[in-house]
């Protein structure tokens, strides 16, 4: 029976390419290893190499031809006693049998036989360093490549599992912590004591958010240094008029009128992902990361731009007590396009915080600590210094554009006396 050459995938982000050239003609006879073609690749041009020999019974798809899915039958190879499959039925040709795809590596991984006492193992020599690295027996791994190669695939996941002895199950286990589950990982600690704590609701949340969102939202960081003598001082002014009706601002009540005027500032910026759109947003409502127990919330405050730092510093005051004793309606925590996490206050200098989605940013605050500065006229001197970090959705704000936003809260922080204008 005929062999399918399936399109390769010759780059992780590759779902289809160009046959740029055939490198054989029909009636050639190839070995492995031998070049086929020349692919075009979403990235280059790459030549892929035959896994198995016979003979080249006939060329599906033309030299030139662009949008060729991978996976897709582009050849039929004839092995020993096939010369009557040199030709395929066109139902062949337009529903081909799937197979599993052939293991097409560069020219520099050339796809060769391991020989040794007894039967001979097909192997890729990819295969067999990540074997050899990992001290891993080929005998007693079943190849899922053609004639039952065994290939890069073969040695990790389920695969490898179903068919390694349970030592070197473990042993590779070991090495690839994000694919085991419970059970497996629990037996890697065996006899040492531990306490099991179930996963709460809020818990999976959170892991099912931040794993969505690390994974699926192309992050970018910005990183400033923040003078905050003058807003030090001005605090200091303000809370002396406020303690009178038991007001405190704190320096994050700052940061967050400082972000919300500066989101005014840059709108384009005020703005979240929306799947196949992105909604620019008119209010600047922000949103401030709240440690519990067991987790955090984020509530978010409205029409922050609006408000003054009295009314910030008591509003942020119910939210967080709310959130703490998991009394927050979900309108209160949901929504917001902008948020800011501060662990400044347990002495962090700086952290990059993950995005929660669909927010277009997040902040992330550190400690303000006495650092050596140049001073304008060029001398030493002393100032406090907070570290921030921002965290950006490229798909909704570009470098230049988040540059721009982060400049105006650098702005806005180190001239306090805006905030009131």
């Amino acid at each position: 029976m005929a062999l399918e050459i399936l399109m390769p995938a010759l780059s992780p982000t590759m779902e289809e390419g160009t046959l740029t050239k055939w490198l054989v003609a029909e009636g050639d006879f190839i070995r492995s290893g031998d070049l086929l073609a020349e692919i075009e690749t979403d990235k280059a041009i790459m030549e892929f190499e035959a896994v198995d020999e016979g003979t080249i019974g006939k060329l599906l798809v033309p030299e030139g031809t662009a949008n060729v899915k991978v996976n897709s039958a582009i050849a039929l190879l004839l092995e020993d006693g096939d010369a009557a499959d040199a030709t395929a039925s066109p139902a062949a040709v337009a529903t081909p049998t799937i197979v599993p795809p052939l293991s097409i590596v560069p020219l520099s991984q050339k796809l060769v036989e391991s020989t040794k006492s007894g039967p001979r193992i097909f192997s890729s020599p990819l295969a067999r360093r990540i074997a050899k690295d990992k001290g891993l027996d080929l005998n007693k791994i079943t190849g899922s490549g053609p004639k039952g190669r065994i290939v890069k695939a073969d040695l990790s996941g389920k695969i490898l599992t179903d068919s390694l002895t349970p030592a070197v199950t473990a042993q590779l286990s070991s090495a690839q912590p994000a694919l085991l589950d419970a059970s497996s990982i629990e037996a890697i600690y065996k006899g040492r004591t531990y306490e099991t704590i179930a996963l709460d609701g809020m818990r999976k949340i959170i892991a099912t958010r931040l794993t969505e969102a690390k994974q699926t939202i192309p992050h970018f960081y910005l990183r400033r240094d923040i003078q905050l003598d003058e807003l030090l001082i001005a605090r200091s002014k303000i809370n002396k008029q406020l303690g009178k009706r038991g007001i405190k601002v704190s320096v994050n009540d700052f940061i967050i009128k400082a972000c919300a005027l500066a989101l005014q500032a840059v709108p384009t910026a005020n703005s979240i992902w929306a799947g196949d759109r992105i909604l620019q947003m008119k209010a600047s409502d922000v949103a401030v990361a709240v440690a519990i127990e067991g987790g955090l919330f984020t509530p978010v405050l409205q029409d922050a731009q609006d408000k003054s730092l009295s009314q910030l510093a008591t509003e942020m005051k119910d939210l967080a007590e709310r959130a703490r004793s998991r009394k927050l309606a979900p309108h209160e925590y949901q929504g917001g396009s902008f948020a800011i996490s501060n662990l400044g206050m347990m002495g962090v200098d700086n952290f990059d915080a993950v995005i929660n989605p669909p927010h277009g940013a997040i902040l992330a605050v550190g400690a303000g600590k006495k650092k050596p500065v140049a001073l304008e006229d060029g001398s030493l001197g002393v100032a406090t210094v907070m570290s921030v970090t921002m965290s950006v959705d490229h798909r909704v704000i570009d470098g230049a554009l988040g540059a721009e936003l982060l400049q105006e809260i650098v702005n806005n922080l180190e001239n306090p006396f805006c905030l009131f204008a």
